[in-house]
């Protein structure tokens, strides 16, 4: 049956193929720029917020600083700096789907990203998309995903960026990047070397954070050559190694380290011919950890995975309101650890997506996909979006989806207690959003419900052993406020965000609200500009949340800073932040027994020649 279903959508391309229209020039340059243009091409009734390079080089280095104060995602973070998993309308950790350049990069271990190993500096823009999007970018991608994302720019440039950074906690960032190209080439190559001791005090006790150091080091690579007014060849390559200790809790001390390793790389070749738009990609990931239970000793246990992925992507643009893409990917899997052997799994999936501009008011899109994986079933998953502009200002957008997420290396093979019986979590989630648009505002307004079918769970067995099974059944729903702002009065220039989030996500056999997921989460984001002044306040309220045993109370976090900007010469811009984070030295924890840091300040100096 699956066969004939692939056979079926991949003779459905081929016989679009034949279409005469002509490529509309604006897609083009997007196809040839983003590596990820279906993100919002076949997604206009998903709700997409796009947080661009300006705001990310105000926030600290990692992406979960960043989240924190620009998204409506909660962040469960064992210290600063150690593991950090997201929630994500009412989501677990592996049902947020991170996706880097058109490439979901879950980790195929636990189906996770931590998001504390991903700078920030390295990318050009980062954009959430909120609801199910298994169709497009797979396993994992039910509350949402993350997409970061490298631009190329064809034009004659040569840039530099230098950043100095200190802080508290003897905190310290170098970062460098060049980027360079004329109308046949790009390329745009930078690194970064962050480190703290990290030792901040726990307030309200006499403790610090003892053994949580941190240093890590990342590279990127991106390049892109117009070989003709046909083909075009790109290359995208970053590389993570991170070396911290585990900090310890309120109630027990710790020795543990840890040291992990990512490499990602992908090469791109994308044809154009009037209307068709052919892009293929091949894909190497690896994922690498050490796991020291006493830093002070050589034992160790580990794990890694290579990762291989071809993915092949055909565009056809039918009428000048119709397009049509084909998606075939596949994927290889080898694992190798102390605590699961060396298992493998090979994967192939083909997509169908489906777009039609009715009228200049009203567009549709319609998504189908079906997955083979070697070592289990995978569900058929679809999805269905549209919007209509009502006014010019005012506008409904609406989806639906089903999703998936499969179970991983860890879940399956893990010794004592993996699970081959395990099935894939599916998911069926509904979205409608209401966007007002006029002059200095955007205002959007969105609703939402989750169910959740055979969730994973690790649970203890009958010998005590703790084993994963297809046990949750669990429903999601709540409301989003998001409102972007920003008027000019001559030289004065005033940037206002602002989200909120009411989210329920509870266990259909007990009707109580999941852990570690808030039914109230708010970021307060306003920025004034005057000339070469710059101040901005960060604030984000958490309401309480449901821990095992109990409750862990509710807490705001307030972030104030100022920036100068200064040419010293023709060609050398500089620009002087100061930043006071947590300014009302607020203690709280997002994870139990697990304070986070007090007061602290940052120094930052860019220069950009």
């Amino acid at each position: 049956m699956k066969r004939r279903l692939y056979i079926s959508m991949l003779l459905a391309v081929c016989n679009f193929y034949i279409a005469n229209a002509q490529l509309d020039s604006i897609q083009k340059l997007d196809e040839i720029v983003l590596s990820d243009a279906k993100l919002k091409r076949f997604a206009s009734g998903f709700k997409i917020t796009t947080i661009t390079d300006s705001v990310i080089q105000k926030s600290s280095w990692s992406l979960t600083d960043l989240l924190r104060f620009q998204s409506n995602i909660y962040f469960k973070e064992n210290g600063y700096g150690m593991v950090s998993s997201p929630s994500f309308r009412g989501t677990n950790a592996s049902q947020t789907a991170v996706v880097w350049n058109g490439i979901n990069i879950n980790s195929q271990l636990n189906g996770q990203l931590d998001f504390n190993t991903i700078n920030s500096y390295n990318y050009d823009s980062v954009e959430i998309r909120s609801g199910g999007g298994s169709v497009q970018y797979g396993s994992g991608a039910i509350g949402g995903s993350v997409h970061l994302s490298n631009d190329l720019r064809f034009e004659k440039h040569a840039d530099h960026r230098l950043q100095l950074a200190y802080g508290s906690f003897d905190s310290k960032n170098l970062t460098y990047g060049v980027s360079a190209g004329n109308a046949r080439w790009s390329v745009d190559v930078g690194g970064s070397y962050i480190e703290s001791e990290n030792d901040y005090k726990f307030l309200g006790t006499d403790k610090i954070n003892e053994n949580g150091q941190f240093e890590n080091l990342s590279f990127n690579l991106n390049g892109g050559f117009i070989i003709s007014d046909n083909n075009v060849l790109k290359l995208y390559h970053q590389s993570f190694s991170g070396d911290r200790n585990f900090s310890g809790t309120l109630l027990a001390p710790s020795k543990s380290g840890y040291e992990d390793r990512t490499h990602r790389s992908m090469l791109e070749w994308n044809y154009f011919h009037d209307n068709i738009t052919s892009k293929f990609k091949l894909v190497h990931l690896f994922e690498e950890f050490k796991y020291f239970e006493n830093k002070q000793l050589d034992d160790f246990t580990f794990g890694r995975v290579n990762s291989f992925i071809g993915n092949y992507n055909l565009n056809i643009k039918l009428t000048e309101a119709t397009e049509l893409r084909g998606i075939v990917e596949a994927s290889i899997f080898k694992g190798d650890g102390d605590s699961f052997g060396m298992p493998s799994r090979e994967a192939l999936s083909a997509t169908i997506l489906w777009r039609h501009q009715v009228t200049d008011k009203w567009i549709y899109g319609f998504n189908l996909r079906t997955d083979y994986t070697s070592d289990f079933e995978s569900p058929v998953v679809f999805s269905a979006d549209t919007k209509y502009q009502l006014t010019d200002w005012y506008s409904i957008t609406l989806n639906g989806s089903r999703n998936f997420r499969v179970p991983t290396f860890n879940d399956l093979y893990w010794n004592p207690g993996g699970n081959l019986e395990l099935q894939p979590e599916r998911s069926y989630q509904v979205d409608l959003g209401q966007q007002f648009t006029y002059k200095f505002f955007d205002l959007k307004i969105n609703g939402y419900y989750i169910d959740t079918e055979d969730m994973i769970q690790w649970l203890p067995n009958a010998t005590g052993v703790f084993s994963p099974l297809n046990v949750d059944a669990v429903k999601s729903f709540g409301g989003e406020f998001e409102l972007l702002a920003k008027q000019t009065f001559g030289e004065h220039q005033v940037n206002l965000n602002a989200m909120y989030s009411y989210t329920i996500s509870e266990n259909k056999a007990t009707e109580e609200q999941l852990i570690y997921v808030p039914f109230h989460k708010a970021n307060f984001n306003v920025s004034y500009a005057f000339k070469k002044f710059e101040g901005f306040y960060q604030h984000s309220y958490y309401g309480e949340v449901s821990i095992i045993g109990g409750d862990l109370e509710g807490y705001t976090v307030g972030n104030l800073g100022v920036a100068y900007k200064y040419r010293l010469s023709p060609k050398l811009d500089s620009k002087l932040q100061f930043t006071i984070n947590n300014i009302y030295n607020n203690a709280y924890q997002n994870v139990a027994f697990r304070p986070m840091p007090n007061r602290n300040f940052l120094t930052q100096l860019t220069l950009k020649f």
